[in-house]
């Protein structure tokens, strides 16, 4: 903006300075009157910005009573960029000749028949014509470029809305797909799992069907809600499920169906973001235990040691055969991406005793 400012005033300053030089050389000095209103025209331009037509009437007087004309004519070009009266317009170019074509002398002589003279006229007429023409010319070039960002910007909009509409189809169909396969498949084992409840004679066996029945009531809970949050194809806030914290962890492991000893000593007041990873990485490491080692037992260890968070699970090793279950490989990946989001790390890998190990670090100030 002050660059602009000061393009404008070394413009400015150029064309009164050119003027000056005009009155100089076109303006005779003996005549001061005429002086006077010369050096008032030169002088006028500085307002030519802001008023343009009281400039211009200014500057008049000097074409009138001498040859300098420059200063009408910058003052003419400058009113012809900024107003859309043609008519006005037409007047002052009108006025610019007369006064052009009259000296000093009250009354006006024009000889139609003189070819001269004819010529005169045209080429004072031409003249005072240029700097409308021009000025016109800069004002349909700066409405065209408006005009034309304008149409760019509308362009990105319509874009944007486009991409929006695509977006929202496929979540509208990925909805769709998780509600009509994930959830049916879901809520038969929940229904299986009640059926097994309840005519199951073991004890172990009506617990286990109990837990997968309250584990698949959970997940539909869980899968109804994203299906929600999916099909919000409007771009509104949806309001998401509480998240979880470590207050959260003992009923993990409860409902989690492993023997798991948890040993926790974090301080309270963790960001919000440290206790989900905490909270995500041992629902991970739990998933992967009861999908890949049945049978076994774990740990869950979780400290505080200076600026650092530490959480080990670890599990023995399995004392059946897995069952084959699809897994994505992904789960993994994404605790590393969480992690190294907020300046920590994941690694993972098997023990010596045959078990597995994941360990979690993050520093308890988060990462930019």
């Amino acid at each position: 903006m002050m660059s602009r400012r000061l393009a404008d005033a070394l413009r400015d300053a150029a064309l009164i300075g050119v003027a000056l030089v005009d009155v100089w050389v076109n303006v005779d000095t003996s005549a001061p009157v005429h002086l006077a209103f010369a050096l008032l025209g030169a002088c006028a331009l500085a307002l030519r910005r802001r008023l343009p037509l009281l400039t211009f009437a200014l500057t008049l007087p000097g074409v009138l009573l001498s040859d300098a004309i420059f200063a009408t004519l910058a003052a003419l070009y400058s009113l012809a960029t900024v107003t859309r009266r043609r008519t006005l317009l037409a007047f002052c170019a009108l006025a610019l000749t007369l006064s052009d074509m009259t000296s000093a002398s009250p009354t006006l002589h024009l000889d139609l028949w003189n070819a001269s003279a004819i010529i005169t006229l045209g080429y004072t007429a031409a003249t005072a014509a240029a700097p409308v023409f021009l000025g016109q010319l800069v004002q349909a070039r700066r409405d065209l470029s408006l005009r034309l960002d304008e149409i760019s910007r509308a362009r990105d909009h319509e874009r944007r809305l486009t991409e929006q509409a695509i977006l929202a189809k496929e979540r509208a169909q990925l909805a769709r797909e998780m509600h009509d396969v994930v959830s049916h498949q879901v809520s038969l084992i929940a229904v299986r799992a009640g059926a097994l409840q309840v005519g199951a004679r073991d004890a172990d066996a009506k617990e286990a069907a109990a837990t997968i029945r309250r584990l698949s009531v959970q997940t539909l809970d869980e899968l109804r809600h994203m299906v929600n949050v999916l099909r919000d194809a409007h771009g509104h806030p949806t309001d998401l499920t509480p998240q979880p914290s470590l207050t959260d962890l003992r009923r993990l492991i409860d409902a989690s169906g492993i023997d798991t000893r948890l040993k926790a000593d974090l301080p309270d007041g963790l960001a919000p973001a440290l206790q989900r990873a905490v909270y995500r990485t041992v629902q991970e490491a739990l998933t992967n235990v009861r999908k890949h080692a049945p049978g076994a037992t774990a740990t869950v260890q979780a400290c505080c040691e200076g600026d650092t968070i530490r959480v080990t699970v670890s599990n023995t090793p399995p004392v059946r055969p897995p069952f084959p279950l699809p897994s994505a490989h992904y789960g993994l990946v994404g605790l590393r991406q969480r992690a190294a989001l907020l300046g920590g790390t994941v690694t993972s890998g098997p023990t010596p005793d045959g078990g597995y190990e994941l360990r979690l670090e993050l520093p308890t100030e988060q990462a930019p």
